[in-house]
């Protein structure tokens, strides 16, 4: 589902680029440009919100490793 959404903000960024490129109002391919910028920082948003849930979660699991194993060596 995330990837999902991923890719859904990273096509709704095209295609608002794609907009202004055809835009012949100035006010119209400013406003797309500005919704091009909006849809590529919820992009950049949600990669860098999964990277840092990935490395929590793998730096959960070291803590959990080391506590098993300091358990294993007072028992």
């Amino acid at each position: 589902m995330r990837f999902s959404s991923l890719e859904f903000y990273r096509e709704r960024a095209a295609q608002a680029r794609a907009e202004a490129d055809a835009a012949t109002l100035e006010h119209v391919r400013e406003r797309c440009r500005r919704s091009e910028e909006a849809w590529t920082g919820l992009a950049e948003r949600l990669e860098r919100t999964e990277r840092m849930r990935v490395e929590h979660e793998a730096a959960k699991g070291l803590m959990l490793t080391a506590s098993m194993a300091a358990d294993e060596t007072a028992s």
